[in-house]
């Protein structure tokens, strides 16, 4: 019998040192993306999958495809792998309580990327992403130089991105708090454009429907405003010049319109986030600590700089 104990520990052994012996020790991350929605969510995916890759980390990725039950699914399926770290990107600010209570009670951490939310902060570890009031707030600076000099009402259409989502409500707030400094800019409709091309131009069709009169469109990402640029121009406008455009992400298809004349400005959103996630999600498996908030630097293109900088555009 012993000599049978002893035959097969050494297979064991043997098993062991031909299947590589140490178990696999990378870090599992759980991701759950919104969807692929824009140019920029791609690149933002893309990112986070190639960051992964690079710092030879786990990733298990799931795509929400814009609804937040599925994102709520994944990250209960992620808590029942037992991964190491749990991140995702918000689909909208509420309704996250319970799920995150069931990842810190498994002992999971939790990283928000892109978009925050409103939930007991002791819920999630960090939150990396942009500032979306701050975006707004250079949005209503751009619109409100422009207009400086104005004598009559500037009527402004805003296209709002998906309805409860942080960037949307951030961005609506921080451009109504410089318009309010000069009475003259108006919002006359506001309406949701979900984030996407074919939307922003739906809903820019029936802006120029219902209004003769519009100096300015806002759009809280580029890819509605590319859209309504389509429906400015069916409606025998030129965007751009009969009226001007100001919109948030600055990606490549931003700059072409820009380059155009068709697009007045952008404001950078990164969503170049991944190595900033992985690095985060190492330190925390390390039991380091990370920043509560960490914010991404980010530029404001224009129309007469655009050209200048579309080469090195990365998204």
């Amino acid at each position: 019998m012993n000599s049978l104990r002893t035959t097969l520990a050494v297979l064991c052994v043997l098993l062991a040192s031909c299947s590589g012996g140490e178990p696999d020790q990378r870090i599992v991350l759980g991701f759950s993306q919104i969807g692929a929605e824009s140019e920029w969510r791609t690149a933002n995916s893309e990112s986070i999958k190639s960051a992964a890759k690079t710092m030879d980390i786990d990733l298990r990725f799931s795509d929400a495809q814009q609804k937040q039950e599925n994102q709520i699914k994944a990250l209960r399926s992620f808590i029942a792998q037992k991964v190491d770290v749990i991140a995702f990107s918000p689909v909208v600010e509420t309704g996250w309580d319970s799920v995150l209570s069931e990842a810190k009670a498994a002992k999971i951490p939790v990283i928000l990327t892109d978009r925050a939310v409103t939930a007991d902060p002791s819920l999630y570890i960090g939150f990396i992403g942009s500032d979306f009031v701050e975006e707004g707030r250079k949005a209503g600076r751009i619109v409100n130089d422009k207009f400086k000099d104005a004598t009559g009402t500037v009527n402004i259409v805003e296209l709002q991105g998906t309805v409860g989502a942080a960037p949307a409500n951030d961005r609506k707030k921080g451009f109504e708090e410089i318009i309010a400094t000069n009475p003259r800019l108006k919002i006359v409709r506001s309406q949701s454009g979900d984030f996407t091309r074919a939307k922003g131009k739906e809903v820019m069709e029936a802006f120029l429907k219902s209004h003769d009169k519009i100096d300015v469109l806002y759009a809280h990402n580029d890819d509605m405003a590319i859209g309504a640029i389509q429906a400015i121009e069916e409606a025998g406008l030129r965007p751009g010049k009969d009226i001007f455009i100001v919109s948030i992400d600055a990606v490549k298809g931003a700059f072409q319109a820009m380059i155009a004349g068709k697009l007045n400005a952008t404001i950078e959103c990164n969503p170049l986030l991944g190595p900033q996630l992985m690095t985060s999600a190492t330190e925390v498996v390390a039991g380091r600590p990370i920043p509560k908030r960490i914010v991404v630097d980010e530029q404001v293109f224009t129309m007469e700089t655009a050209k200048q900088h579309i080469q090195s555009r990365k998204y």
